[in-house]
């Protein structure tokens, strides 16, 4: 395995050990990144947050298509990039990635997409190996912490040498599961950073744009050509009656369910070395595709000819583990246990939503909601979220809402949204409530607690602090709703509920356009953020604000 070898003739003091996370920050570290940008988002969010913390140049950015941008201009200027997100970001962050394969870059630029199978966290399981292949870009999946290291250092090499962004496929189980890893020599230092006018290459006009797609797949073909020869796939050859084709976490468990098997581990899973893999497939009496999500290998594979078996359609959901890959290898398809149930999460005793979903719940009102801890309204015993789609939905879906529905019921629809989550997509929404607002006006409700709440406490620009909570420009959420025309009003509904309430009826009788920020600390961020905010002040910088919930991705 490359991790193993790489792992030879380190000494016990050498190695560290770290989660998968903190393992591609230190790998940025020795790669020498010049810029680390993305969106907080579970499970990928304790990547930047390491690298800031081991020193790197690190910074949240409002979203994840801005991170991408920010990250693709300094590969332009020939610095080493980093871009993280959780696997719905890069929904957010598809369009410029898409025209980033076209235009390349002159640094390298390193895309990190960590995908949830399972659902931990998400409102989604999508298996992202699938934009590798829409996008015309590299892939890489690492297995576990060392390779989340050795392959960051492959991936950022691999970008500088093809000039084109690489994507690199995490998962929850490798983002924070720990293992030793053992720190190497970092890569060729990167040149220091220049501009060099590129107009053809950059400016992606279609008369630019239809060469520069025949420049990629040109590039694709090299690279399929380079699959096949790369140390990041790595072939085991032992019982020739069973081969496993795997990657990421599931080669793991397939070598604990079957250690005898011959192996063909995929690092590179975009492109696929597909005539290594036949020839593997060739050797063995029997190959098995294990993979987690999508069938996204053995789709490919059987594509191309290569007999390979997929996994029964049931194992496509959720997180693979070594049972349910024993039962992949023998092909039982019998109904699996059901999952133990958990303990409902719900929102802490003292947080400051309460009164709000309260009083939504009370007036009867139908919630457009958004992603983020105050999503939790939607459980018992408040029960007051009717729609929950994906970050700053929130608005538009309760704006088509107010356009259709009979009046008595359209006066009653609520839009709700977080701080970090309303800076991250829910101002374009407020600018569609502007340019086509409903016959009986419109409610959005800010819930700002101050901090991205539900991913850890992050930052966002709204608190007016950086990444390392210090002082930062500061965007105030009500000064921007009214630059827009439309009327905004701050209160605290946990220190007032009979005054949220009469404002709300108030605002929901109006059938006009209005905004109402609940600001109060997250209770489990307020005396952080009261810190943060007076060493700020005593710096001289103006005091962030002590706001209310965070959006996670």
């Amino acid at each position: 395995m490359l991790s193993e070898a790489r792992q030879q003739g380190a000494t016990v003091d050498e190695r560290k050990l770290l989660s998968g996370d903190e393992a591609v920050a230190l790998a940025a570290i020795d790669a020498g990144i010049a810029l680390g940008t993305g969106y907080p988002g579970t499970p990928s969010t304790e990547i930047l947050e390491t690298f800031g913390a081991l020193g790197g140049n690190a910074r949240w950015a409002p979203n994840e298509k801005v991170a991408l941008e920010v990250g693709l201009g300094a590969a332009f200027g020939a610095a080493r990039a980093l871009v993280t997100m959780k696997h719905v970001g890069l929904n957010v962050a598809a369009d410029p990635l898409f025209t980033a394969a076209y235009t390349g870059v002159t640094g390298a630029l390193v895309v990190v997409t960590a995908d949830d199978p399972g659902m931990a966290s998400s409102q989604n399981e999508q298996d992202n190996r699938r934009y590798a292949v829409a996008a015309g870009l590299p892939m890489i999946c690492p297995a576990d912490a060392q390779e989340a290291y050795d392959h960051l250092l492959a991936a950022v090499e691999l970008s500088e040498r093809w000039k084109l962004p690489v994507l690199f496929r995490m998962t929850t189980r490798v983002c924070h599961s720990k293992s030793f890893v053992a720190r190497r020599g970092g890569i060729p230092p990167a040149p220091a950073p220049f501009f060099e006018r590129d107009i053809p290459g950059r400016v992606m006009v279609p008369a630019f744009a239809r060469p520069a797609h025949r420049r990629l797949r040109t590039k694709l073909d090299e690279l399929a050509r380079f699959a096949e020869t790369t140390d990041l796939n790595v072939v085991a050859d032992a019982d020739p009656d069973l081969g496993i084709v795997a990657d990421g976490v599931s080669y793991l468990h397939a070598a604990e369910a079957a250690p005898a098997a011959s192996f063909f581990k995929v690092g590179l899973v975009h492109p696929l070395p597909f005539e290594r893999i036949r020839a593997f497939a060739r050797r063995v009496r029997r190959c098995v595709v294990v993979e987690e999500g999508d069938p996204v290998i053995a789709d490919a594979l059987l594509a191309a000819g290569i007999a390979v078996e997929s996994k029964p359609a049931m194992f496509r959901f959720g997180e693979l583990d070594v049972a349910r890959v024993r039962r992949i290898l023998a092909r039982d398809e019998s109904p699996e246990p059901p999952m133990p149930k958990g303990k409902p999460p719900e929102l802490c005793p003292a947080c400051p939503y309460h009164p709000v979903y309260a009083t939504l719940r009370k007036l009867d009102c139908i919630v457009a909601g958004d992603i983020g801890c105050y999503t939790l309204g939607v459980m018992e015993p408040y029960r007051a979220m009717d729609t929950c789609v994906a970050m700053g939905a929130s608005l538009g879906v309760g704006l088509g809402l107010r356009h259709v529905l009979p009046p008595e019921q359209a006066r009653r629809v609520v839009s709700i949204i977080g701080d970090s989550t309303f800076i991250h997509s829910g101002v374009s929404g407020l600018m569609e409530m502007v340019y086509n607002p409903p016959p009986h006006g419109h409610v959005v409700i800010v819930l700002d607690n101050g901090i991205t709440a539900m991913t850890g406490q992050q930052e966002h620009p709204g608190t007016g602090r950086s990444l390392e909570h210090g002082p930062a420009g500061h965007v105030s959420i009500e000064g921007l709703v009214r630059a827009m025309g439309v009327e905004a009003t701050v209160v605290d509904a946990f220190a007032d509920p009979a005054g949220f309430e009469r404002l709300l009826a108030e605002r929901l009788a109006s059938g006009t356009l209005s905004v109402i920020v609940s600001r109060r600390a997250c209770v489990l961020a307020a005396a952080d953020i009261r810190r943060w905010d007076q060493e700020n002040a005593t710096l001289g910088a103006g005091a962030g604000c002590a706001g209310c919930a965070g959006g996670d991705r």
